[in-house]
This record gives C-alpha cells, sequence and structure tokens, in this order.
C-alpha cells in the first residue's frame, strides 16, 4: 500500500498495512493476529499481554474512540519499527499524533509501546 503525505509516497510493509488496516476496520480478531501469541501491548499505563487480551483491547479502544489512523511516518531497523500515526475519533483532542514503538520477530509484532 503506498499512501501519499504530504506530497511523498510511503510504503508500509504487508504487516503493518494489514494492522493499520484491520483497526480503522474495527476488526480486533484480525488486528490481534498480527502479533505473536505471547505478544505485549502497552498504552496509557496498562499492558496487555497476548493476542486475547490484545484483541479485546483494541475492541474496547475503537468502540469508544471510533478511532481512525492515518500513518505519517515508518522507521524501521531489523528488530524493531517506530509508526508514527495521526489518529482522529470521539476523544479531547483530535486529532493526536501517536508513536507505535514495535518490537519485531520475522512478520509478527512481539511487542507495542504506544507513546505521545
Amino acid at each position: 500500500m503506498s499512501i501519499i503525505i504530504n506530497y511523498r509516497t510511503m510504503t508500509l510493509p504487508d504487516n503493518i498495512e494489514g494492522l493499520i488496516q484491520a483497526q480503522n476496520e474495527q476488526d480486533s480478531t484480525r488486528f490481534s493476529q498480527y502479533f505473536t501469541a505471547n505478544a505485549t501491548v502497552s498504552d496509557e499505563g496498562a499492558s496487555y499481554s497476548g493476542r486475547a487480551e490484545i484483541e479485546q483491547w483494541i475492541q474496547q479502544a475503537t468502540e469508544k474512540y471510533q478511532m481512525q489512523t492515518k500513518p505519517i511516518d515508518y522507521q524501521q531497523s531489523d528488530t524493531s519499527a517506530v509508526l508514527t500515526v495521526e489518529v482522529t475519533g470521539t476523544f479531547p483532542g483530535s486529532p493526536i499524533v501517536l508513536h507505535y514503538h514495535l518490537g519485531l520477530e520475522d512478520t509478527l509484532i512481539r511487542s507495542l509501546k504506544i507513546t505521545g
């Protein structure tokens, strides 16, 4: 998927593209499949472990805030990446820019830490 941002094109890896699509389509089951079985997520001071907790977390967050996520930057090394996104939704201060700090294991995500 190529996304035009500020008149430039950014190509995301298939797994990251799929993660964003699943989140925007509010498909929490598909979203969780981009994570390893024992992956961890840290968001708003809470931690979630394993696909079942990650699926429940993203389902509750997308239902509560009706979030839509637009990638604006992506930087990757061998086993980690930072995805910068603009998130809109029904929360105070929308839209906001967040950074998804990803730990990668092959084509899956082993950790995700979301920061402002």
